[in-house]
């Protein structure tokens, strides 16, 4: 008997808040904060920019991108929520690009910066790189859902689970175990709530908990003489100084002033926007399989649009979908934790508080979350693939540890004031340091993620067609300098891009004598075996 009262399609409402929206809320808003007092970090203390330019217009600029893109993937979910009838959709979070905050920095606004000797050129190098990744995004955004539909989601996701565990999950891992008694007691307040289901008094979002007790762990132990987590009174009376409202002025004569870097800004600036197409499917992909299937092309012609506006106001970081949807829908998030965080962040970042957050808040005491979000994203990987493919995953996780692994090893040469090629790479290679092999699996980790990932799971599937398709691809992106390469250029990684060449052949000629039912004639068709739909 049919329900004459039940709602339909027309008259139903998805609700705008939830109780689980502000756990959400407190998770994906310490997450924003984070990256916000990241980049605000690398702003003042790398590039020794002056207060009045990052906190007078790179931060009410990025302030302005993230509140339009958190409110356009909160209006994406609340129109499928309506389209289905469904109450537990939940919205994309999105912000600035982590990974490419580090390159602009180091890459592309440090190098010239120091060159020029003026900081400002350095801003606008980076205004020019992100005008030029934003039209990659929109014209990528149009090829995506084919790459997604032909793209195995053991492929997707492993090399999203490689980023999670490698530049995610690592760091705050490591800063909770510098800091102990503030970082592992948060991580237990973290893990005993969203994991094991444990409610805090009058039902406190567990994020909220945890960064008040680490705050009173690291401020108490600063008003004893023994400072945990890098609180100082002196931070905290300075950061006033920042207060005041900053509204975010046009900035276009700084990004066609940045042209005049742009063949070295094209090096980087083609190859990372593709890595956010790869990053944003797997995103998409990630959201898909806890649920909530969204538009890719939407989803990145939105994240385009977005950067665009945002660098054209003065902010030379990138907008990117995050990891971390099935993370957030777990904790009740729906549509409402989206757009209040996008408004949080444009008051901090309109009004000056970031200074003063920062000077507060340890951000060892925020960084559990981060690594809880990176442990879930992980886990899915597995989780939501069938079994046998778990192999795939695991060879998808290797390039970003190669990644992961020689930017520790850059990074600790360049502190001693050396590199690789000074120390010599033979005498590395005595002590177990294999650095060109790091240097050679990382190139264009993400791409080459997904397309070991992709040969694996055909391998195992017997589909063995598919499986030489994506050898053949890896062969022309490695001969391009796309994967296993730090430069775009042609004849990059030659040896590597012919062994790929290789191994398509190998794999055609196997076809022949592959056993019987394993063949690409009773192989799952992937849009099927991944649940796309675009």
């Amino acid at each position: 008997m049919i329900d004459a009262t039940a709602p339909t399609a027309a008259t139903f409402r998805p609700a705008l808040w939830t109780r689980g929206d502000w756990n959400a809320l407190f998770g994906f808003g310490t997450n924003i904060l984070v990256n916000l007092l990241v980049m605000t970090g690398l702003l003042r203390f790398v590039l020794k920019m002056p207060d009045d330019l990052v906190f007078g217009r790179i931060v009410p600029a990025a302030g302005l991108m993230m509140a339009l893109s958190t409110s356009y993937y909160a209006w994406l979910a609340w129109r499928l929520a309506k389209k289905t009838g469904r109450t537990d959709v939940c919205a994309l979070p999105s912000g600035i690009s982590v990974p490419h905050m580090f390159v602009v920095v180091f890459v592309i606004m440090l190098p010239i910066a120091l060159k020029t000797g003026d900081p400002v050129m350095g801003w606008e190098a980076g205004l020019t790189w992100v005008f030029v990744q934003s039209f990659v995004l929109m014209a990528g955004g149009f090829v995506a859902p084919w790459v997604r539909r032909v793209t195995p989601r053991a492929a997707l996701l492993g090399t999203l689970a490689g980023v999670s565990i490698a530049y995610i999950s690592m760091r705050p891992a490591e800063e909770m175990f510098m800091t102990p008694l503030i970082g592992i007691v948060c991580f237990a307040i973290i893990l005993a709530s969203w994991f094991g289901g444990v409610r805090y008094w009058r039902g406190i979002p567990a994020g909220l908990v945890a960064i008040g007790v680490g705050t009173a762990i690291a401020w108490l132990s600063t008003a004893m003489g023994h400072p945990m987590g890098g609180m100082s009174f002196g931070n905290v009376t300075a950061a006033f100084g920042n207060f005041g409202l900053a509204v975010p002025l046009p900035a276009v004569n700084h990004v066609f002033s940045g042209f005049q870097f742009l063949g070295v800004i094209l090096v980087t600036a083609i190859p990372f926007g593709i890595y956010d197409l790869v990053e944003a499917m797997d995103n998409v992909e990630s959201a898909a399989a806890a649920g909530d299937s969204f538009p890719t092309t939407r989803v990145l012609t939105a994240d385009g649009v977005v950067s665009l506006v945002g660098c054209m106001m003065g902010n030379p970081f990138i907008n990117a979908v995050y990891i971390g949807h099935p993370g957030w829908k777990a904790m009740g998030g729906r549509l409402g934790y989206s757009v209040a965080t996008g408004l949080v962040v444009l008051v901090l970042a309109w009004c000056g508080i970031i200074a003063l957050i920062s000077s507060l808040i340890p951000v060892v005491a925020i960084s559990p979350i981060l690594l809880y979000i990176g442990m879930l994203i992980g886990a899915q990987a597995f989780q939501e693939t069938p079994r046998a493919h778990a192999p795939a995953i695991v060879l998808a996780l290797t390039p970003h540890l190669a990644g992961w692994g020689k930017l520790l090893i850059d990074n600790a040469l360049g502190a001693a004031g050396t590199s690789a090629a000074a120390v010599g790479l033979d005498k590395l290679a005595q002590v177990g340091v294999l650095y060109p092999g790091l240097a050679i699996m990382g190139g264009g980790a993400i791409l080459a993620g997904l397309v070991l990932g992709a040969i694996a799971t055909f391998v195992i599937d017997g589909a063995l067609k598919r499986a030489a398709a994506f050898a053949l691809a890896g062969a022309l992106l490695t001969f391009f300098g796309f994967m296993h390469g730090e430069a775009i250029g042609v004849g990059q990684s030659p040896w590597v891009a012919f062994a790929y060449l290789v191994v398509a052949g190998w794999l055609l000629a196997c076809v022949k004598v592959a056993p019987a039912g394993r063949s690409d004639a009773h192989a799952v068709p992937v849009a099927v075996a991944h649940g796309a739909a675009d």
